[in-house]
Formats: structure tokens, C-alpha cells, sequence
């Protein structure tokens, strides 16, 4: 789940929802609207894309960017930013697209020290500021133990974590991703058997009041199997990757599930995607290789192989170069 394309989602629907009822006709862009809210971005798309009113294409582009298909949410977002009319669409539109821009600089350059350090500073400092208004205007808010959840397990305390996400969820049992949060806290707290069977549960209760989270589709699927259920795990799985299809990790566990029921040719396709989306991704290129190999496409798998064994030596970047230059003799004149 993408943190910095989820933080302004949530937290600027309640702002769309209130902005298009109360001021806006098309009755398709309001229930849009209300889908998006509710976490229904199949539902919320088909509204948008019906809907003739001019935000209409702004809105579909922001559904785009929240279900991480950018590609498709860069020019509308961009064209909004510049030119629509109305601040408040003007300032969703700017903040989706500086989200699709860091989403696909990490993604295009995931070991470069320069992008990943903006990316932290700005993350940084507009955690620091939203975290003190949250704890000086809203201290009762269950928003406040969500963050602090957060804060917890940012800091390795997952109990602690997970104590306060089940607070947050007391205080308001509709709200989206506490019990995603809560699931994931459980987990990096233990893997054991009560602990699976707890973390299900939450992300169970997460697909109960978002049936459209693949983030919570693909834990429930991984659980599943984990607990010896492989079948019903596997169709999680597939589910996750129906509602996101460029959910890498998605597709990688279900390319390896074709893979080990010998399904070779599925199997490869989906892997194939996989090192599309994450070029650099060392686990897509060895499951391909892994893929090709036992297809009988030897060819194929040395060249997966090649591609596996560069991504695996230490980058060599220009100060790498320069370090090297330094100890070399001066050409002869």
C-alpha cells in the first residue's frame, strides 16, 4: 500500500465528499464521490467515467493515482494543477501528482541515494507538522491513536502498535486501514500460529469495509497458505492482483503459484509483468529465470540469469567512478 498516495487520499475524500454534494449536480460525480470514500474505486471509476460534468476526468484521474495506476493519472492531474479553476481540486490535484511523481522516481531509481533522501525530508517534515496539530487540536480523535500507532511501530513496538490501532478502531469501527494496520502490526510482532489466525482476522474485517483493498486481499492470501490452506490462499491472491494489476508483489506470488503447479506459460506472462513494472527486482528476474528454465527455455533463462547476476553486483555509481579515478597513475605524455 502505497504510503504518500494513501495519506492524501484519506485524508482529503472527507474534503471531496463534502465539496460535491453540496455544491455539485451531476449525480453521477457525487456517488462517485461517495464510492471513492468508501474505499469502492471499481464503483467509484465507472461513476466518473460516466459522469459529463467537467471535474469528472480530474476525479477519475485521482482514482487513478489512489489505485496506483499513475501512468494513466499524470495528465489530468497535471492539467488540473495548472489550470482548473477551483483551489480546492487545484491543491488534490497537486498533491496526487507530486505522490505519482516520488511513487515513480523510487520506482525508476530505487537505490539512488539523491531521490530517496527528498523523498525522506519531505516526508519527514510534513509528518512532523500534521503530528503536532493532530496532538494539539484533536487529542480524543481516534486519528491520534492511529498515528500513534504508527510512531510505535516506526519504532520496532509493535504491541504497543497494535494496542493503539485496537483503540482507534473502538473509537471509530468504519474507519478505513486501522484493521489493515492492526493485521500488520500482529504480524511483525509474531508469525506464529495465533498470531496468522489474528492478523487474518483483521484483514478479513479490512476487506468487510473495503472489499476493493488488494493490499488486504494479498495478506489474507499469504496467511491462507501459510496455514496450509494453499487452494483458498492462491484465490486471494488472484483477487489482489484483479483489483491492482501492477501490484508487483501480487503477481509475483502468483506467478510463482502457476510455477509450481507447472503451469509454465501462465507463469511466465505473469512474471514478465512483474520485471516490466520493477525492472530492478531481483526476486521477478529469478522466478522468471526459474520459470524458463523449467519450461525447457534454456536460452531464455541464461539471459535471466545475466540480467540477475548484474542487478546483484554492488552499484557503481559516479562517486564510485571518482574514487576509482584517484588511484590512477596519470597517462604518459
Amino acid at each position: 500500500m502505497p504510503v504518500s498516495i494513501w495519506f492524501w487520499t484519506m485524508r482529503a475524500i472527507s474534503i471531496l465528499v463534502l465539496y460535491a454534494l453540496a455544491a455539485l449536480a451531476d449525480d453521477a460525480l457525487s456517488r462517485g464521490i461517495e464510492a471513492f470514500h468508501a474505499g469502492r474505486y471499481a464503483e467509484a471509476r465507472s461513476y466518473f467515467e460516466r459522469s459529463k460534468d467537467d471535474q469528472a476526468p480530474v476525479f477519475l484521474a485521482l482514482v487513478h493515482a489512489a489505485t496506483g495506476a499513475c501512468a494513466d493519472a499524470l495528465p489530468s492531474l497535471a492539467a488540473a494543477f495548472t489550470h482548473a479553476a477551483d483551489p480546492t481540486l487545484r491543491r488534490l490535484a497537486g498533491e496526487a501528482l507530486m505522490s505519482c511523481v516520488e511513487s515513480n522516481l523510487k520506482a525508476d531509481y530505487p537505490s539512488d541515494a539523491d531521490v530517496l533522501y527528498q523523498s525522506a525530508r519531505a516526508h519527514l517534515k510534513a509528518w512532523n507538522d500534521v503530528v503536532y496539530q493532530m496532538f494539539q487540536k484533536t487529542p480524543a480523535s481516534y486519528r491520534v491513536n492511529q498515528i500513534s500507532g504508527e510512531i510505535l511501530e516506526i519504532q520496532g513496538k509493535y504491541r504497543e502498535a497494535a494496542s493503539e490501532y485496537r483503540k482507534a478502531i473502538e473509537k471509530n469501527a468504519r474507519a478505513l486501514d486501522l484493521h489493515f494496520r492492526l493485521g500488520r502490526a500482529i504480524l511483525l510482532d509474531s508469525r506464529g500460529p495465533e498470531a496468522l489466525e489474528n492478523a487474518r482476522k483483521e484483514f478479513e474485517a479490512e476487506l468487510a469495509l473495503n472489499s476493493g483493498d488488494a493490499a488486504a486481499e494479498y495478506e489474507v492470501g499469504q496467511i491462507l497458505i501459510a496455514q496450509g490452506n494453499r487452494e483458498r490462499g492462491v484465490t486471494h491472491l488472484e483477487r489482489a492482483m484483479s483489483l491492482r494489476p501492477d501490484f508487483v508483489e501480487a503477481l509475483l506470488a502468483v506467478g510463482r503459484a502457476r510455477l509450481d503447479d507447472k503451469h509454465y506459460p501462465e507463469a511466465i506472462l505473469l512474471l514478465n509483468r512483474a520485471v516490466k513494472l520493477q525492472p530492478r527486482s531481483e526476486a521477478a528476474h529469478y522466478s522468471l529465470m526459474m520459470a524458463y528454465r523449467n519450461s525447457g527455455d534454456l536460452d531464455a533463462a541464461k539471459r535471466e540469469k545475466s540480467v540477475l547476476d548484474q542487478l546483484q553486483k554492488p552499484p557503481e555509481g559516479e562517486f564510485t567512478e571518482f574514487l576509482k579515478k584517484l588511484g590512477e597513475k596519470p597517462a604518459k605524455q
